[in-house]
């Protein structure tokens, strides 16, 4: 069968949504399907294009077996709602004048966080006369509540009503938490047709692997034992967490024992960098995003993972794809998010959980971690069997089994 998915992020980028797209639709190639990725320019999340590449009406390229497809949009950075909004809805357009010019496609996937996407997917569908799924990343738009990106407004309802839309008429919905699921069904959406395939990790790309010695002289980190946060430096993710933590372990005797490392982009990088420098922050060490096949080389750098999200109901039913990626890397986690994800820490032994924007609480787990070497090897032996369960390809099986079954 043929598989025509959408999103506006794919690689070279190095996020999330972009990863797990791209290792699903290799899976789908490899058993023998045929699959087209309709995306934009590569540009996430500093809204500069990648070398290589033009924000061009129409280019095409292939990627492991995948045809991909990329058209114009309007771009800019991860930051500012107006500007976003217009990024998304060029998209929308471009995607779905593209998507008439692929011939035979069977099914159309369309993916969020937000949903502008989705509704070209819908589009598609209807003029194509074929189903469409919905693979739900975030419960969009309430997660820009969350943030505080906007308030309650005639906008925001207007957006939750084609939200609602857009769920009822997707022949079957795709939840990367159960958690979603849940919130939906509450909603009266039928639950019936929605399928729970969570993120996972791609165990031939992150595996365990000695700290590279060349980025260890480099950074200067030679006998410290070094906390990180890899991901996007957003809004929903309150990273000042961090640097609180940074700053109360310098005021202790044992504090120059520890550094931190973030890594990543995102709206808040800048005013992060700035705010660690005001506080003399000479513990914390920012790095820019880097090349997809580079990730692994500074994962390796880290004794624990920090994973963390503001302190919010809503982000108490996500769970952060980087948490399976420090388990394929055999890398304790000190989670700093409630609810579903927390939930799979405890379960499956992999790390500490703390309270979100509790930097006393995050310090005093890094002191134990650091301590405690029976303790520490027990937690990286834990996250190597928990990976297996979470395997991207088995992930990529489970979700193909959902979007054939429609193409029959």
């Amino acid at each position: 069968m043929h598989i025509l998915f959408l999103t506006d992020n794919f690689p070279p980028e190095v996020n999330a949504p972009a990863s797990r797209t791209f290792e699903h639709c290799r899976e789908w190639v490899r058993a023998g399907h045929k699959v087209t990725v309709i995306t934009c320019a590569p540009n996430f999340p500093k809204g500069h294009v990648f070398d290589g590449y033009r924000n061009r009406l129409w280019q095409r390229e292939q990627m492991a077996g995948i045809r991909v497809i990329r058209v114009w949009s309007y771009i800019t950075a991860n930051e500012g709602f107006v500007k976003r909004i217009l990024d998304y809805q060029s998209f929308m357009v471009s995607a779905t004048l593209a998507a008439l010019f692929v011939p035979k496609v069977s099914v159309v996937v369309g993916t969020s966080p937000q949903f502008f996407t989705v509704c070209a997917a819908y589009l598609v569908s209807r003029l194509k006369r074929i189903p469409y799924v919905f693979e739900l990343r975030d419960i969009w738009p309430e997660s820009i509540k969350a943030v505080g990106a906007m308030k309650e407004s005639a906008a925001i309802r207007a957006l939750e009503r084609l939200e609602l839309f857009l769920y009822r008429k997707a022949a079957r919905i795709v939840s990367v938490t159960h958690s979603f699921k849940k919130a939906l069904i509450s909603r009266g959406v039928d639950g019936g047709k929605i399928e729970v395939v969570t993120n996972g990790v791609d165990m031939t790309r992150f595996k365990p692997m000695a700290k590279d010695a060349d980025l260890v002289r480099e950074l200067g980190l030679e006998g410290k034992f070094v906390a990180g946060y890899v991901g996007t430096h957003g809004l929903a993710h309150h990273l000042e967490t961090l640097l609180d933590a940074a700053e109360m372990l310098r005021n202790t005797p044992d504090g120059a024992a520890f550094h931190f490392i973030l890594l990543g982009d995102g709206a808040r990088k800048q005013a992060l960098k700035e705010e660690a420098a005001r506080r003399g922050l000479d513990n914390m060490t920012f790095i820019d995003s880097v090349p997809k096949e580079q990730v692994a080389r500074y994962w390796s750098l880290l004794d624990v993972s920090v994973i963390h999200l503001r302190k919010t109901e809503l982000f108490t039913t996500v769970i952060p794809s980087k948490l399976f990626e420090c388990m394929g890397m055999g890398l304790p986690v000190l989670h700093g998010v409630a609810g579903e994800s927390a939930d799979i820490v405890r379960k499956e032994g992999v790390g500490i959980v703390f309270e979100p924007e509790n930097a006393a609480q995050l310090v005093e787990h890094l002191k134990f971690l650091q301590r405690d070497r029976g303790a520490y090897e027990g937690y990286r032996a834990q996250c190597l069997v928990a990976a297996k369960n979470y395997d991207r390809t088995a992930m990529a099986m489970k979700m193909l089994g959902v979007v054939t079954q429609l193409g029959r």
